[in-house]
This record gives structure tokens, sequence and C-alpha cells, in this order.
């Protein structure tokens, strides 16, 4: 969780992951004042929540694509996505990230280049 990276302002590094699945992913507040907190996950999922600041672990269990955001900077585009083996929700995902999309001032771009990288 930067506040400057590769992809500019507020930004989750790296923002594409592809793991397996039973995977444990660790985000750490390498700058202050973000956090990570699932925004969409397949069905049957547990979503997460961190908290402002903090580092936070989460094992993903279910195969599909998870989305997720920092609450305070997702109007300027901090997402990012998550592929848990096989994408079998990507559609889905796309759908929400694309109304996501939709409230953010900067990063428009953001979860369609990521979920560009899911395959």
């Amino acid at each position: 969780m930067l506040n400057t990276g590769k992809d500019g302002m507020m930004v989750f590094e790296p923002a594409f992951l592809k793991v397996n699945k039973g995977d444990t992913i660790t985000f750490l507040p390498t700058d202050a004042g973000h956090d990570s907190v699932s925004a969409y996950v397949p069905e049957g999922a547990e979503g997460w929540a961190g908290e402002n600041s903090k580092k936070i672990s989460v094992t993903l269990n279910t195969e599909g694509v998870y989305l997720y955001k920092c609450i305070p900077h997702l109007m300027m585009g901090m997402v990012g996505v998550i592929q848990v083996g096989e994408a079998t929700n990507k559609a889905e995902a796309e759908k929400e990230a694309e109304k996501m999309g939709a409230i953010m001032a900067m990063g428009k771009d953001r979860f369609s280049k990521y979920l560009a990288e899911v395959k």
C-alpha cells in the first residue's frame, strides 16, 4: 500500500496477483493512511476488512477473481485484483469493477488493466 508507485498515486504493489487456492496474501502499509478491503469475492468466499495503516493477512480458499480497494482512496483508483486458481467468475468481476470504476475520479482504467491479466 503506497502513496506513489509504478502505476501512479495511491496504489497497491503488486496490484494483480495470481495465486493458488489456500495461499495467504499479506497487505503491508508501507505508507500510512491505507487499508485493504475486499470489494468483490467469488460466491462462497470470505471477504476481508483491514484497518487503516495496519498489516493484514488473508488466506484465499475459494477459486476465482477477487477485487479489493483502499476505502480512503477508492476515488483515486486505489484498487487491485487477485486471481485464485481458475477465473471462474471473471465476467461477474468485470461487471462489479465497471460499477466501481464509474465512481472513481482518477485511475478509472486500473481495474480493466489488472483484469486483463486474468487468464
